[in-house]
């Protein structure tokens, strides 16, 4: 693998452009919500694209979730359950790759396991499901719509 400007941009526009991602988000969140026994808010497809500009805006995350997702897409094992933890350890690294830093990326890399759970697909390598699932589980993440990321947390010292 060979990760240039344009590949990074190439990847941007893939992951900008999937429409498998905003309905598996909102699927995710559904699930959650019922978990969590609270209201959050679905998540538009211009909510989702404007935020993977945001993600593929600053570069040092861009090259490393386009190195990720590629990684994934192409990711194969026969038999897939030798490469099972392969493809849940990228997908993890992906999800909290693409929410940011602490607490956020641990919360999108349990969140990740959640939304791979939901995502089968037979028409693809074994890592496309788990960079779905990734992709859904960090954006998901990141994008508003929770009502306790909405506020200033209480235990701010002042």
């Amino acid at each position: 693998m060979q990760l240039t400007p344009e590949v990074v941009r190439a990847e941007r526009d893939r992951l900008r452009d999937n429409d498998r991602i905003v309905p598996l988000i909102n699927d995710t969140r559904a699930v959650l919500a019922k978990l969590s026994e609270t209201d959050v808010d679905h998540v538009s497809v211009a909510a989702y694209r404007e935020e993977v500009e945001t993600v593929f805006a600053d570069g040092d995350r861009a090259v490393n979730v386009a190195a990720l997702a590629g990684l994934l897409r192409d990711l194969h094992v026969a038999d897939d359950y030798p490469g099972f933890v392969v493809d849940e350890l990228l997908g993890r690294e992906l999800a909290g790759t693409v929410a940011g830093g602490r607490p956020l990326s641990l919360l999108a890399e349990a969140t990740f396991h959640v939304a791979d759970a939901h995502v089968h697909r037979d028409d693809a390598p074994a890592g496309q499901d788990d960079l779905d699932a990734a992709l859904a589980a960090g954006f998901q993440t990141r994008l508003p719509g929770w009502d306790w990321t909405e506020s200033d947390s209480p235990f701010a010292v002042e």
